[in-house]
């Protein structure tokens, strides 16, 4: 599945809910809890009862299970994790609000308050907000953080439920009264010409389709962020496990400990990586230092700017620089 940039795919703090090691069940004792008791007492306006209607709905702990666990049976839930505090947030929930209502009802999205429910955000190990996370089946099965544009967005939901269509049969049943198998977006032929230079591994082609499209939109943020992917992927593409022996060989060669780091983010090992160049930065000055600070900053562009690791070695560039 193609992620938007800021997807659980690169952030640390959700890959715990993703590799199905959350159990999203654990919030079901507090909300039978909270249920009216036969002798009447208990909080009815917390009491887990009937899932809520509509495309857009309010969460707190104790509806949790009912709302987001076993709603997700039937059709794809979305949870919104917000704070009225968070500015990203308010740019973020009126696209999920719009694109839910737009929806039909084959999708919904819950919005959870983070200061009002933290045990959800807990659940999920959440380490900054807005944070989304897809649900399916009772489980996790993608995510993003940050406040990413409505097109990528839309793509996103498009593509999970393209997969779960024929695995949670809400999305059936809302498309067919909705009047039938949505129609399929069409494809930008811009990106369609990126993406087959791509599949042929013409990085070169790739790079001049995208910077064709921020020519005439310079504002168009899926193509901004897949020129940083293309052009990583073609130096990356140009490396092996050579690369590290290599640099290790010969500390004050720059450009093989470019190389190396370049290796160890294709890797999947971007703290080992960033950690590297901001060693050479200690050491180095001037236009040196300069060539590879450049180099470290445009590898952070690879990931979301909430990513813990992208905070702390922005933290520790600091330290080496100043």
């Amino acid at each position: 599945m193609t992620q938007p940039r800021g997807s659980a795919a690169n952030s640390p703090a959700l890959s715990a809910a993703l590799s199905g090691a959350v159990d999203l069940s654990g919030l079901k004792a507090r909300a039978d809890a909270s249920r009216p008791r036969p002798d009447g007492s208990g909080d009815q306006a917390t009491a887990g009862g009937p899932p809520s209607e509509g495309a857009v709905i309010d969460v707190t702990e104790a509806t949790f299970q009912a709302e987001v666990v076993e709603r997700s049976l039937q059709t794809l839930v979305v949870v919104d994790l917000w704070a009225e505090w968070c500015g990203p947030c308010k740019q973020l929930s009126p696209v999920l609000e719009r694109l839910a209502a737009e929806s039909g009802g084959a999708w919904v999205l819950a919005k959870v308050d983070v200061d009002a429910n933290p045990r959800i955000s807990q659940l999920f190990g959440v380490q900054s907000i807005p944070t989304v996370v897809a649900i399916a089946g009772g489980q996790p099965v993608d995510a993003f953080s940050g406040a990413q544009p409505e097109p990528q967005i839309r793509q996103w939901l498009g593509q999970l439920l393209d997969a779960l269509r024929d695995k949670l049969p809400g999305i059936n049943a809302a498309e067919q009264q909705a009047g039938g198998e949505p129609e399929e977006e069409q494809e930008d032929p811009r990106f369609t010409e990126a993406e087959d230079a791509l599949d042929r591994g013409d990085f070169a082609e790739a790079e001049a389709a995208y910077q064709r499209i921020l020519d005439a939109e310079p504002g168009n943020e899926l193509a901004k962020a897949a020129l940083v992917q293309v052009r990583f992927s073609a130096r990356a593409s140009e490396t092996d496990e050579s690369a590290v022996a290599k640099a290790e060989a010969d500390p004050a060669d720059l450009d093989a400990q470019l190389a190396a780091a370049d290796y160890e983010v294709a890797q999947r090992d971007p703290s080992a990586g960033f950690a590297r160049l901001i060693g050479v930065i200690r050491k180095t000055s001037g236009d040196d230092r300069n060539k590879v600070r450049e180099h470290l900053v445009g590898l952070f562009d690879l990931f979301d700017p909430a990513d813990e690791l992208v905070i702390k070695a922005r933290r520790d560039l600091a330290s080496a620089l100043f």
